[in-house]
């Protein structure tokens, strides 16, 4: 999982090799849709579709397990084995990607470019950007950063430290479900019952690590401690008030909140609820938290690896 953190952090997922030949997602994106186009019939009773998405999920969890699993069945044992399974795991560890999206959003916020920002924003969150101001954006880039650090890198990481090739292929397999299929939509309420509830038990331990690895390396770590403690139960995910809670508290900003998606306003309980809106400079903070964080999970698998 070393191997993998530095290859992306190095060399991310260029954009070259996605024209040719996409990403593990995306091939994963069309095994799902495919599966979710056969086996979700509006047609069918609500616990036929329910155990039809269970079973899908199962399917898609078990193929990508079992794919790792023969992969690094047939390598060599010592260190070839090690760079090799941290090469094929390199696509499913997306912190330079993570970081590289919401730098994007920073640069022209702090220039005064709301249009660009909202642009840059758009692309990492669902909300409405034209309802978004500076406060808006920037608080939307660091939720994302916060709620990602776990999703994107942390669990994957995790997982993959734990059990190698088959645990980051299946849970990139729960994550991606869960992304496409595990939201409160009248097509998936059912369907994508079991994605959802998957992806919390999978996310359960990577959310706290992250939110604790955020306490550890903010300069207000009292701050992010108590705001994470007192807050992360309050957000409407078991989950992502973890790093979100931490993030909040460790920038002194208030996060989450009312926002509105597809025309319709949801009000989502504040985090940190008292403390002042973040700005464009707090999103170069995020960044160097979650930096430091990205860089002592590397160094305590390091350790790990070498004892």
């Amino acid at each position: 999982m070393v191997v993998a953190m530095a290859v992306d952090a190095l060399l991310g997922w260029p954009s070259w090799l996605f024209a040719r030949i996409g990403h593990p997602v995306t091939w994963l994106g069309r095994l799902i849709a495919a599966i979710d186009t056969a086996w979700n019939r509006a047609s069918d009773p609500p616990a036929w579709r329910r155990a039809a998405g269970v079973a899908g999920a199962l399917v898609v969890i078990a193929l990508s397990g079992a794919l790792g699993w023969i992969i690094q069945s047939v390598l060599s044992l010592g260190w070839i084995e090690i760079v090799l399974v941290g090469i094929l795991a390199w696509p499913l560890v997306a912190l330079r990607s993570l970081h590289d999206h919401v730098a994007a959003v920073a640069k022209p916020l702090s220039a005064g470019n709301i249009a660009t920002a909202r642009a840059a924003v758009s692309r990492i969150v669902g909300r409405d950007p034209t309802a978004l101001d500076e406060a808006g954006i920037a608080r939307a880039a660091i939720e994302s950063l916060a709620e990602n650090a776990s999703d994107a890198v942390v669990a994957p990481v995790f997982w993959g430290a734990l059990f190698g090739l088959p645990g980051i292929f299946g849970y990139k397999a729960i994550n991606t479900l869960d992304s496409m299929i595990g939201h409160r939509s009248e097509r998936h309420e059912a369907f994508g019952w079991a994605a959802a509830r998957i992806d919390d038990v999978a996310n359960f331990i990577p959310a706290r690590l992250t939110g604790f690895l955020f306490v550890l390396l903010a300069q207000r770590r009292s701050e992010a401690l108590s705001c994470m403690t007192r807050n992360a139960r309050r957000h409407r995910s078991p989950n992502a008030g973890w790093p979100e809670a931490a993030m909040a508290g460790a920038l002194g900003v208030r996060l989450s909140g009312p926002r509105i998606y597809h025309g319709s306003v949801t009000n989502e309980p504040w985090l940190n609820e008292g403390a002042r809106d973040p700005r464009a400079a707090d999103i170069g903070e995020a960044l160097a938290v979650y930096r430091r964080a990205v860089l002592l999970l590397a160094g305590l698998l390091a350790v790990l690896a070498l004892t």
